[in-house]
């Protein structure tokens, strides 16, 4: 690689006077043909391929092994062209096409993650005034002590709750249940939720208008919270007037 490159994709500049130029334009050429519409084959093979077709490239998980492959940071662009690898640091910001997974993954800067998990917030409609409505998901993931926890998932004022999602993502010990709602109604979302890794529950509801801010509480059932994780997802449509004037 050339020391002058350019900053985000790292192509190499051609520099004055440079005997045999094309070697450089053609680095440049073969970087762009990763990072152009990139498709990847894999983000979780960790063994280094053994016969990998020209121009196929895979995302370097966290543990990899073979010559190539396990000298590298993990989230590396892995592409294989002529013989060689090419290991490209990825920019946050950067897409590519998982071809095993079936869908687009992003790179925040420290990971790649699915593409439509960072769409918290999506504009469905907007009046040629500015009035907007909105789908967002709201998503804490609560620790869980005591009779009950109020969580940091707030519905928000003024918006109307299409339901609210629940995972345990951390064993809930010390009860036999749980129960997710607000306060006065403490299963308005579901009650008797499961305890175990993974227990899930999609507590959809008739749309209901909240014009507070209402946290989300998780209550015990048969007992008090010792330990426990769970994650909390609010489903909801918000609201914006039209602009001033």
């Amino acid at each position: 690689m050339s020391d002058a490159a350019t900053p985000r994709l790292s192509l190499p500049y051609v520099a004055a006077g440079q005997a045999q130029k094309h070697v450089t334009v053609n680095e440049g050429l073969a970087r762009l043909d990763g990072l152009v519409q990139p498709c990847v084959v894999s983000r979780t093979v960790t063994a280094q391929p053994g016969s990998p077709a020209d121009g196929a490239m895979w995302i370097r998980p966290a543990t990899a092994t073979g010559a190539d492959w396990s000298p590298v940071s993990s989230g590396r662009l892995m592409r294989f062209e002529a013989g060689a690898w090419e290991a490209i640091a990825p920019a946050a910001g950067f897409t590519a096409w998982i071809a095993d997974e079936g869908q687009m993954a992003v790179f925040t800067g420290s990971a790649w993650v699915a593409l439509s998990s960072t769409f918290a917030s999506l504009t469905a409609a907007r009046s040629p005034f500015g009035a907007e409505v909105r789908v967002e998901i709201r998503e804490v993931e609560a620790t869980l002590s005591g009779a009950s926890v109020t969580t940091a998932a707030v519905i928000p004022a003024r918006s109307i709750v299409l339901g609210v999602a629940t995972r345990t993502s951390a064993a809930v010990t010390g009860v036999t249940a749980y129960s997710c709602g607000v306060a006065g109604e403490t299963g308005k979302f579901g009650s008797s939720l499961g305890v175990g890794l993974n227990a899930s529950n999609i507590g959809v509801v008739g749309p209901t208008a909240f014009y507070v801010d209402t946290p989300v509480v998780i209550t015990a059932a048969g007992g008090s919270f010792v330990s426990g994780k769970v994650r909390v997802a609010i489903q909801l449509l918000r609201f914006e007037a039209p602009v001033a004037v």
